[in-house]
């Protein structure tokens, strides 16, 4: 395991959602178009062996719970699917176990993490309805595993955003296991 903190060097406050066509845990094929109904989107680059996501998914279970109805969340996972814990079956398994019922795809060419510059599992990217980026960063502000929440930043942000307002901070960086490359 890296620790590796998430970066802005590719999306910058403003810029639209990179497109996608990948396929989810649910056995269908996902697009960025095919979110267009909701207020906003937030796409998580997440994976299933990282202890920092895994200390992580319970939040973003209870965030699809809480806005789903007004904001589409997304898993995808970029790390190498041969890289050990990692593979649409075992995606397919965190999901179940997890209780995740928002989409979960696998970015098996790595392209969907590229467009993003996503650095880290999890590296969350919040978009408002027009996909453009309003946020970048942390889910919470408790960085490492076991540690305790006192700052709920992406419920911050999401209300923010759903309320029309402006997120004065648009990048807080992430932390967790870097993404697991494929090597060529």
């Amino acid at each position: 395991m890296v620790r590796t903190a998430s970066e802005s060097k590719k999306l910058v406050a403003g810029d639209s959602a990179p497109d996608f066509k990948l396929a989810g845990t649910d056995d269908k094929i996902h697009a960025l178009a095919d979110f267009g109904a909701y207020e906003g989107l937030l796409i998580v680059f997440m994976c299933n062996h990282c202890p920092y996501v895994q200390a992580k998914t319970d939040d973003l279970v209870k965030l699809h719970a809480k806005f789903g109805d007004r904001l589409a969340v997304v898993g995808i996972n970029s790390n190498d699917p041969d890289y050990p814990g990692e593979g649409m079956e075992l995606m397919k398994a965190f999901a179940e176990e997890r209780g995740i019922r928002f989409p979960y795809l696998l970015d098996d060419t790595q392209q969907t993490a590229r467009a993003y510059g996503a650095t880290c599992t999890p590296d969350p990217f919040l978009f408002d309805k027009d996909r453009r980026l309003v946020f970048h960063g942390k889910i919470t502000d408790a960085m490492n595993p076991g540690d305790k929440a006192t700052e709920e930043t992406m419920k911050t942000a999401i209300e923010k955003m759903l309320a029309g307002e402006k997120i004065e901070k648009w990048f807080d960086p992430s932390l967790g296991c870097s993404i697991k490359w494929i090597e060529k």
